[in-house]
């Protein structure tokens, strides 16, 4: 089971505020027994939505926004992708996890969607870019 572990935004991730050095080490120990345990495919901090863009679709229209955005506590401040048995083994390495903020801060768990979980919406045409694109990744891993 693929999830994505989410690191939500707090008012210090979103002035910038960096870790202290011990915090920085912990979570790099986390990291580290996650890669060994198989469990971490790719994680990153994101910086202050100050810095993002987002781009509204309404049809053909699209609209870009500059950050920064409202409502904190439904930003992301960070991410994991990780392959775990079942989200009960999710939340238990979450439970392992040093706090990611100087103060009370959350991680959510998202199951991610595998194609399978598209039923009949998946054919052999709507497959194919999938697998092309997918094929092209792992070309990537393999060339760095």
């Amino acid at each position: 089971m693929r999830v994505m572990v989410i690191v939500k935004a707090t008012a210090d991730s979103e002035a910038g505020l960096m870790p202290a050095p011990e915090l920085l080490e912990a979570m790099g120990h986390f990291n580290e027994e996650l890669a060994k345990a198989g469990i971490m495919r790719d994680g990153a901090g994101l910086k202050p939505s100050a810095q993002g863009k987002r781009i509204g679709f309404d049809g053909a229209s699209r609209i870009v926004m500059d950050g920064p955005f409202a409502e904190t506590k439904e930003l992301i401040a960070g991410y994991w992708l990780w392959e775990v048995k079942d989200m009960e083994e999710a939340v238990a390495w979450v439970k392992r996890c040093p706090n990611p903020m100087p103060g009370p801060s959350e991680i959510e768990i998202r199951p991610l969607y595998e194609m399978e979980d598209f039923g009949d919406a998946v054919t052999e045409q709507s497959l194919a870019p999938h697998e092309r694109a997918r094929e092209i990744l792992a070309g990537r891993d393999g060339a760095q």
